[in-house]
C-alpha cells in the first residue's frame, strides 16, 4: 500500500496482487497519529497489504528537511504498532500528479480531492518499478 503523508490530508494506493500497477484508492484526513495509523492500518487489512510504501519527501538536492523528518516520525509510529514501512522518493510527485489531473481535465475542487491519493500511486508505481529493476 502506497502512503502519501501530508499535514492535512494522507494519500492511499494500492497495488494489483502481482505487485505491477498502482492505483490511487483514497484520502485519509489527518486526525493526529493515532487516529491516522489505526485508518493505515484499517485499509491494509481491507485492502490485504503486507506493508506500507512512505513517501519521503527529498529537497531536489536529496537532502532531508523538516518534513522528511515529521515522515520519519510518523514511520517510527506506524513501526512500533507493527506496520512494516519502506521509504521512497516522493521528490516531484505531488507535482506530477496536479499535472496528470489538470491534463485530465479536472476543475481545482476535483483536483484538490485526488492529488494526495495520485502522488501515492506514483510513489508506489515508482517503487514497485524499482523492485522489479533489481530482480
Amino acid at each position: 500500500m502506497g502512503v502519501d503523508y501530508g499535514e492535512k490530508r494522507i494519500g492511499i494506493a494500492a497495488s494489483d496482487e502481482g505487485r505491477l500497477i498502482a492505483t490511487p484508492h483514497s484520502v485519509i484526513p489527518h486526525a493526529g497519529w493515532g487516529p491516522d495509523i489505526r485508518a493505515i492500518k484499517r485499509l491494509m487489512t481491507e485492502l490485504d497489504a503486507a506493508y506500507v510504501v512512505l513517501g519521503l519527501p527529498r529537497n531536489a538536492d536529496g537532502s532531508e528537511g523538516f518534513q522528511a523528518r515529521e515522515v520519519r516520525l510518523f514511520a517510527g509510529q506506524l513501526m512500533a504498532s507493527g506496520v512494516r514501512v519502506d521509504f521512497a522518493d516522493e521528490r516531484y510527485t505531488s507535482i506530477e500528479a496536479e499535472e496528470a489531473l489538470i491534463q485530465g481535465g479536472l476543475t481545482r475542487a476535483e483536483r484538490k480531492n485526488k492529488v494526495d491519493q495520485v502522488a501515492a500511486a506514483l510513489i508506489l508505481q515508482g517503487y514497485l518499478d524499482r523492485q522489479r529493476e533489481t530482480l
